[in-house]
């Protein structure tokens, strides 16, 4: 048996961070069993599923890295197919036609509320003929679900489980304008699909049971289920935006990698051990439903930026130009240029030891990029508003422009061999020296910054310092 596995998120919005966990399991479970992966877009909700929620949706699986097989199905597509099996199912005797109006499903719910009895349809058209019908009534075709037994699922996480079927009531499968619902829609697409196993959240547990019973009444073979637990806040509550960002987008916008955000998501119900950094390969190598957890996964940013910092000091510099480059414009109010690329990827190394997301490693990379240095950092304005760090920086300046090896270590040897002439302690002038070519007090290390920047720009800047 090959494995095929789905993914199937509503187009109402942009993909949840739980979705893509789940697309994820998904993902690594086929190739795990080299099997396919699946995607199938759920737009039968036609008033809120809109295109540019499908295109955030794929753009989003696209970014997160997870490919599928196969065309992307369509559910809304696919309702022809879903009605006929509701015929289909009627003719066998598995459904009947229920002409119930909405005011008498009102009035029964609120009997069984006022009786403190579970709110659900009583059957009262299960049994009777289609000739007492109300004249021009337009019935909904509803599931003859069994009375007697269980619904007894083998999960791959949370092991057999089972409902007395006398909790479950005679579902509707088509409604009376002829659409078809959510329940049977699914269980259509997921046999014509092949799908052999479906892995989702534990808050679809309820509904596979009621699959159950129509894959069971069209006489088809029951996919494999596993219920995976859901992602909490840190306060042990279901995720949500009180909690900060849950759409993936944020977290690309924020300026994390993806393949972070992979190895995040993986570790949120899942171990291998006490792994925490895994990567792709070892992912496919390893992943299986044995290391699923039962209990709910907390969010912990924290950790996921500190795995996104593990990704930056690994990524190939080219890479990460290219990632930050948009930003580096976007904050410079200009495109920038192949002289101050060159700048910022020779200063990569000692940058991207430093920062925890893409905003951040943008952030520092300015320095190589502004005519002038920033400004906007106050304990470096203090420290050159002092006129004594001026004028240490003035008297500087003649030795700096006869240097003739620009390199980190002649600039701090040079410093050195100033400070020590002077009297003075190292920190005295690299302090301000930061100051004036950075803008700030908190950089990578100064004389490679320097050396990066080349003499022109950090004599230049030192002058617009001192003479401001």
């Amino acid at each position: 048996m090959t494995v095929r596995v789905r993914i199937a998120p509503s187009p109402t919005g942009y993909m949840h961070i739980g979705t893509a966990r789940t697309a994820l399991f998904n993902y690594l479970y086929a190739k795990h069993h080299k099997g396919q992966f699946l995607l199938r877009i759920e737009d039968t909700d036609r008033e809120r599923s809109t295109p540019e929620a499908v295109t955030a949706l794929i753009d989003g699986m696209k970014w997160l890295g997870l490919n599928w097989d196969e065309d992307v199905t369509f559910q809304f597509e696919r309702s022809p197919r879903h009605a006929e099996i509701a015929r289909e199912m009627l003719a066998k005797g598995h459904a009947y036609y229920c002409y119930a109006t909405p005011a008498e499903l009102e009035q029964m719910r609120e009997e069984q509320k006022a009786k403190g009895l579970p709110q659900k349809y009583d059957g009262r058209w299960r049994d009777r003929d289609p000739k007492d019908a109300p004249a021009g009534a337009k019935p909904v075709i509803r599931l003859k679900a069994p009375q007697v037994g269980a619904t007894v699922v083998r999960d791959l996480v949370l092991g057999e489980i089972s409902v007395n079927n006398t909790e479950l009531d005679d579902m509707v499968l088509l409604r009376s304008d002829g659409t078809p619902t959510y329940m049977l829609a699914v269980v259509v697409d997921d046999h014509d699909m092949g799908i052999t196993h479906v892995l989702r959240g534990q808050d679809h547990m309820t509904n596979t049971f009621r699959q159950v019973q129509i894959y069971k009444a069209m006489g088809w073979d029951v996919p494999k289920f596993g219920h995976i637990p859901l992602i909490n806040g840190e306060d042990g509550k279901k995720l949500s935006k009180r909690h900060g960002a849950v759409g993936l987008h944020e977290y690309q916008f924020m300026g994390y990698l993806p393949e972070a955000v992979r190895n995040y998501l993986l570790r949120l119900g899942w171990a291998h051990g006490d792994d925490e950094i895994i990567s792709d390969a070892q992912a496919i190598e390893w992943f299986d439903t044995d290391g699923l957890q039962k209990s709910p996964a907390r969010f912990d940013t924290k950790k996921l930026r500190s795995l996104n910092a593990h990704y930056i000091r690994q990524a190939d510099n080219a890479r990460l130009l290219s990632l930050i480059l948009p930003l580096l414009s976007e904050k410079a109010s200009f495109t920038v240029g192949e002289m101050a690329q060159q700048k910022v990827l020779r200063g990569m190394n000692s940058l991207k030891t430093r920062a925890e997301t893409l905003i951040e490693l943008a952030d520092a990379a300015m320095v190589y990029v502004m005519e002038h240095a920033a400004t906007n950092d106050s304990k470096a304005r203090a420290l050159l508003a002092d006129e004594g760090n001026k004028a240490l920086l003035e008297s500087f300046l003649p030795r700096l422009a006869a240097q003739n090896d620009w390199t980190a270590t002649a600039l701090e040897a040079s410093v050195r061999s100033f400070t020590e002439e002077k009297g003075i302690k190292l920190g005295a002038l690299a302090q301000p020296l930061r100051a004036a070519v950075t803008g700030l007090t908190v950089t990578p290390p100064i004389f490679e910054v320097m050396e990066h920047l080349d003499r022109e720009v950090v004599i230049h800047r030192i002058k617009a310092s001192v003479s401001a």
